[in-house]
């Protein structure tokens, strides 16, 4: 279930992040992070700055530079008992460890029979905005999300960062929790101890009548401002943050879009295969008639990403082209 928000106290999007491990790890003793620098360095983002003079060295744990290794040994670990944590320092290096999270991970529980869990959560950053290269941006989640047995979470605020990673921590199934980089200094209302948010449910971040945006990660932001720039035009828009992005929750996608009729789905992931045209095809297919328009795709082409921000900034949507979006889809 879900707990109570803090409207005395702030934190940015890196720190409910600390605050989560911080809590679980302290609450029950299985839970072990591992990593590349998530110890004496305090990770790649400095989420984990200060666990390891907190918890120690057997339950924080600077890896070997190998992304097989960690989410290898992660998910020994929990096969015997413990709940790993393992931080991949970029999305893009989870390539190295596509069998042990995608055979072997996402499939032990069913491989065996039920005689095994996989309690483990993968963290991930993603995304764009440093121009850091096409090895270092990319937005992956559409492949994760393809994968039965895996869970794949995108928060967008602090307070959801802190609920979704305590309940990716104690869930049975593996997790793969994707961070925008973006979003680590962005601050928002802070969370308590016992604020949990469900795996698998989408929140509406914003109400309206007339446009459904569905996004998740930082692009909700992006969305959320265009939204209010629409607003002062009488253009009522609301805002779908899915959250989680396996399993989706299609239920308040459709109750929106139901409610609107028109929609957008907006993501910066590239454009072909990715899971904003898996949600377009399930809003075309259950409300088939009842749409005024159909529904938009907005997202990155299908282009390596350049290692320049001005570049880099061309390619991603941004809240004029949002505007721009919803504008088309109305007048459609």
């Amino acid at each position: 279930m879900t707990g109570t928000l803090s409207s005395a106290r702030t934190v940015s999007f890196r720190d409910a992040l600390r605050e989560a491990l911080h809590e679980e790890m302290e609450a029950d003793e299985s839970v072990i992070l591992l990593g590349e620098d998530v110890g004496r360095y305090g990770g790649a983002y400095a989420v984990s700055r200060g666990l390891l003079e907190r918890f120690g060295e057997r339950r924080v744990i600077d890896t070997p530079m190998s992304e097989a290794l960690i989410v290898g040994a992660a998910l020994g670990a929990a096969m015997v008992g413990a709940r790993p944590v393992a931080e991949i320092m970029y999305m893009d290096f989870v390539t190295l460890a596509m069998d042990n999270l995608v055979n072997q991970a996402a499939k032990v529980h069913y491989m065996f029979g039920g005689q095994f869990n996989a309690p483990l959560v993968v963290r991930v950053q993603q995304g764009t905005g440093r121009g850091a290269g096409s090895q270092h941006s990319q937005s992956l989640e559409g492949w994760f999300a393809h994968v039965p047995g895996l869970k794949v979470v995108a928060p967008s605020t602090p307070a959801d960062a802190k609920g979704l990673l305590k309940a990716a921590i104690r869930d049975n199934d593996p997790v793969l929790f994707i961070e925008h980089k973006g979003l680590y200094p962005r601050k928002g209302a802070a969370a308590e101890v016992d604020h949990v948010v469900p795996l698998g449910v989408a929140d509406v971040k914003r109400t309206g009548t007339d446009v459904t945006i569905v996004t998740w990660s930082n692009h909700v932001h992006i969305a959320l401002e265009a939204a209010e720039r629409l607003s002062a035009d009488g253009v009522s828009v609301e805002v779908v943050d899915m959250r989680c992005l396996a399993p989706l929750d299609m239920t308040t996608v459709l109750d929106s879009a139901g409610s609107t009729r028109r929609v957008l789905v907006l993501h910066e992931a590239c454009r072909t295969g990715g899971l904003g045209a898996e949600i377009a095809a399930t809003v075309g297919e259950q409300l088939f008639g009842e749409l005024a328009a159909p529904v938009r795709r907005l997202t990155a082409p299908d282009v390596v990403l350049p290692a320049h921000t001005e570049l880099e900034r061309t390619l991603i949507p941004d809240v004029e082209d949002v505007v721009l979006a919803v504008r088309d889809l109305l007048s459609s």
